[in-house]
């Protein structure tokens, strides 16, 4: 399996398909770069190098006790853009993985980078506090993590549902998609899955979202069950200069799953 190893001895898998101008995919929580291939044979077929990385602690990665935040995800996709020399890159994040690519971005800038999108984002910030009202109360990540350490597989297949919006009146959610996100979910390791929960929900993006200077697309389901659109795309778009925001009437979180053919054709033609 194409591996690289981090500076900490981490190893982070990663796939590597097409060939033509690169696009580097970020991953949502609890899942893997395999949450991407819709996008990627799509984009692939079309003249388009696609990359996706498995997050440490997810996937076929490492599974370490530390590095399990922000900052390190965001070294090690510097990382993999260093060791595969990829230049002029368009970074595609979704849902935690836009965190991921505003945090490479604050960190290192957007000298590799010629564009950016973020689906279904957790940026600028998830957690509720005095200065972020409209956000998600510590008490539903405290849930979370409690139900994580309880019985993580049940609660992944509970998870599922929303995530999916397979609960909504008139879903056409496949059982096999939901089993595809838990089969993804399982292979992540406790400690990753873990602490990501602290990493995504209580990391402030702000600064980050204010340093993208490229070309930025926000796409953002206003039925989206995990990150509320008001305190995510329509708060990251008024803060990254000149974003384009698009808002999918009732879709999900997991849209790039139940909408792919929508969104491939935004993405291609953002892209173009």
């Amino acid at each position: 399996m194409p591996t690289f190893t981090t500076q900490d001895g981490t190893q982070i898998y990663y796939k590597d398909w097409g060939n033509g101008r690169p696009v580097v995919f970020s991953h949502g929580w609890p899942l893997s770069a395999d949450a991407w291939e819709d996008q990627m044979m799509f984009l692939g077929s079309r003249g388009y190098r696609c990359i996706a990385h498995d997050r440490r602690g997810h996937g076929r990665s490492s599974q370490p006790w530390n590095g399990n935040d922000m900052d390190t995800y965001a070294d090690d996709m510097a990382q993999l853009v260093e060791k595969l020399d990829l230049k002029d890159a368009i970074h595609v994040g979704h849902s935690t993985g836009g965190g991921e690519v505003a945090r490479y971005i604050g960190r290192y800038g957007t000298k590799r980078v010629a564009k950016a999108v973020l689906i279904s984002a957790v940026p600028p910030v998830m957690l509720k506090s005095a200065a972020n009202p409209g956000g998600t109360p510590i008490e539903a990540f405290d849930e979370i993590r409690g139900a994580v350490s309880a019985d993580r597989a049940q609660f992944f297949k509970d998870l599922s549902i929303p995530f999916y919006g397979a609960n909504r009146p008139g879903a056409k959610v496949s059982q096999g998609l939901r089993d595809f996100f838990w089969l993804q979910g399982m292979l992540a390791g406790l400690v990753g899955v873990y602490d990501c929960v602290k990493a995504f929900s209580e990391t402030d993006f702000t600064e980050d979202l204010k340093r993208i200077d490229v070309p930025t697309l926000i796409l953002h389901g206003d039925d989206d069950q995990i990150v509320p659109i008001a305190d995510a795309a329509m708060l990251s778009s008024k803060l990254i200069k000149n974003a384009q925001l698009k808002v999918y009437k009732g879709a999900p979180h997991g849209m790039p799953s139940t909408l792919k053919d929508q969104i491939n054709a935004d993405l291609l033609a953002f892209f173009k």
